[in-house]
């Protein structure tokens, strides 16, 4: 049985709607892909926003395409500090509902969520033939075995998602990836 994924890094960043990058951009616009990402269909966008808390504020926050139906931040544990006064819950991407509220501001126009910021649950992204090969289903929780040479941990309540649109790949966020000194790239090991 397989063990071993290949772990990405997931920096600060938004999916958007596009209602809300019209106003944001202008009406009519549409997403600049820059760069393909490993999940089929997934993109990094030319398009920056700043992302405005009640303490301070976040600039370049890149937007990832395509656009969705409901535009969603997710942050690093990090970021709270510096936005001040909000705590967004940890959720798996999609899981909106009660989230914490955000204010973005692009060279068109700005908008205010009453909800739509999470921090992302780390995640390991697998398609049905992946997931029969590691012995895994949909919504499993495993343990995660990463890191460099003296800062090894094994990483608790990481979520399985199995969907034939995913490659087989883990996100964990830049806060949990620098706790354990790793980077793009790296190997982890699931554990059970």
């Amino acid at each position: 049985m397989e063990k071993h994924v290949v772990i990405n890094l997931s920096n600060r960043h938004l999916h958007i709607s596009q209602e809300d990058l019209e106003i944001l951009f202008g009406a009519g616009h549409q997403l600049k892909n820059i760069k393909h990402l490993m999940q089929p269909g997934q993109y990094a966008c030319e398009e920056t926003v700043t992302l405005v808390g009640q303490k301070g504020s976040i600039e370049n926050v890149r937007i990832l395409g395509p656009v969705r139906q409901q535009t969603q931040v997710e942050v690093l544990q990090s970021d709270v500090y510096k936005l001040g006064k909000i705590q967004p819950p940890l959720r798996e991407s999609g899981g909106l509902a009660g989230s914490a509220p955000f204010e973005l501001i692009g060279p068109a126009g700005r908008i205010k969520k009453s909800e739509g910021m999470i921090i992302a649950m780390r995640h390991i992204h697998m398609d049905p033939a992946s997931a029969e090969r590691f012995g895994c289903k949909d919504k499993q929780i495993v343990k995660l075995r990463a890191g460099s040479p003296g800062r090894e941990a094994v990483l608790e309540n990481v979520v399985i998602r199995v969907s034939p649109s995913y490659a087989l790949e883990c996100h964990i966020d830049f806060d949990e990836g620098n706790a354990v000194g790793i980077g793009n790239g790296t190997q982890g090991e699931i554990m059970k």
